[in-house]
């Protein structure tokens, strides 16, 4: 939430201007557009272009608030903007909008709120301070290509949500073995995914990239198995026919014993730092759970404990985001890691459907970071802490004006704060 000076603008009344690149057909060319939409549609108009086949190059938040029939009346003609585009491929999962290059970090709110802090000077992040980073070069990296890709099998397909949930997220294994090279990764790296069959044109489909959600010795311990975390996409045309996704379909749907083609892993993004002492904040949504799964397992899990040889001995802080308590993904997990370790690992949700935020309206994570902004800064004034949000992309608006207000609070400048911690190499995004 944004800070004003009249302290009368909420979540639900803030714009955002989404600058979106459509394909045009039978041209290598892409037309740009500007859709502005209210806060509370913002999720659902991302959904839509992305299943439309546009591509979100940045989410700007507006600086003035808008009146309310000037509200309506923009979030209609977003829509209608929407409704507009070519409609092309509808297979808008995880990996179609990671296949591009990095997405662009929605900008930073307006720095009024800044403005009207306390003139003290902005926390500077000296990156010589940091800890060093990763070896990168030690991380593997497409080990398997599209043209030449692993064929896994599939070992295990089980349903995540409990009953009462929302949607479909299927928890699924793929067995590595007889691979040459051996389809090795680490934690917080993705792998591609080669849908069966051929798409409009008769093409065979294209990879889909999904972030990997066990830790580089698998869910079995072995060192033989990657495991995915998979919400099915469904949603309607302009014609309210329903539409699946291709690749997100294919894999809620495949069984024990099938066989996928599996490329990667690729990416170096989200790595986890290597210092047993580092402190590890972590914004997750839906199955952007995926790569935070595999931090904490390697953190707490027993069995994990004692076969990397990594003691962790910092802090880390999960604030997780669902619509419903049955969609809370790995749930149980986290809260036995927070029991078993009460000093070194904090779970925080943020459950839409069924908590208020403090102005009664929906409880978003951008809301928990509101409520817990002197703690979150105080652990980032700490070198050794790092910062990791996945999901969908339409939540980074939201947690960039919570985290523009929380800093504001301070008499920090946010703006210029997080280029620094990305500096840093302690900023880490994966949204899609």
């Amino acid at each position: 939430m944004r800070v004003s000076s009249a302290g009368t603008s909420s979540y639900d009344e803030r714009m955002f201007t989404l600058v979106v690149v459509w394909p045009q057909a039978g041209k290598h060319v892409r037309s740009e557009e500007r859709i502005t939409v209210a806060y509370d549609r913002l999720q659902t108009t991302v959904q839509t272009i992305n299943g439309r086949g546009g591509r979100i190059q940045s989410v700007i938040p507006n600086i003035e608030p808008i009146q309310a029939g000037a509200q309506a009346t923009k979030a209609t003609s977003a829509k209608a903007a929407a409704g507009k585009a070519s409609p092309a491929k509808a297979s808008a999962s995880k990996g179609s909008a990671k296949k591009a290059e990095k997405p662009n970090a929605a900008k930073p709110a307006s720095k009024t709120a800044a403005a009207k802090a306390p003139t003290k000077p902005v926390t500077k992040v000296d990156a010589s301070k940091a800890p060093a980073k990763p070896a990168h070069q030690s991380v593997p990296v497409n080990l398997y290509k599209p043209k030449t890709p692993f064929v896994g099998t599939v070992l295990d397909n089980y349903s995540l949500l409990q009953e009462g949930a929302i949607g479909r997220v299927q928890h699924i294994t793929f067995d590595l073995s007889g691979g040459d090279p051996h389809l090795e990764y680490v934690e917080g790296q993705s792998i591609g995914i080669i849908p069966e069959g051929t798409d409009a044109k008769g093409k065979p489909h294209k990879l889909r990239l999904y972030s990997i959600a066990s830790t580089r010795h698998g869910d079995d311990m072995a060192g033989k198995t990657v495991s995915l975390c998979v919400r099915q996409l469904e949603y309607q045309n302009e014609a309210g026919e329903e539409i699946k996704g291709v690749c997100s379909t294919y894999l809620c749907d495949i069984n024990p014993g099938d066989k996928v083609k599996i490329t990667g892993p690729v990416g170096k993004e989200m790595l986890l730092p290597e210092d047993e002492e580092a402190n590890v904040i972590m914004f997750a949504t839906g199955t952007g759970i995926a790569p935070m799964r595999t931090y904490l397992r390697r953190m707490f899990e027993a069995s994990e404990r004692d076969k990397n040889g990594w003691k962790f001995r910092g802090k880390a802080w999960l604030f997780m985001g669902a619509p419903k308590t049955p969609n809370l993904l790995y749930d149980d997990d986290f809260e036995k890691y927070q029991e078993e370790f009460p000093d070194n690992f904090r779970y925080t949700k943020a459950i839409s459907r069924e908590q208020k935020n403090s102005k009664g309206g929906r409880m978003y994570i951008q809301d928990r970071v509101l409520e817990h902004a002197d703690e979150i800064f105080s652990m980032i004034e700490d070198p050794k802490t790092h910062v990791y949000m996945c999901g969908l992309r339409g939540m980074e608006p939201g947690i960039d004006e919570a985290m523009t207000a929380a800093a504001s609070s301070k008499g920090l400048d946010w703006a210029e704060l997080r280029p620094q911690l990305k500096k840093a190499d302690r900023w880490h995004v994966e949204t899609y």
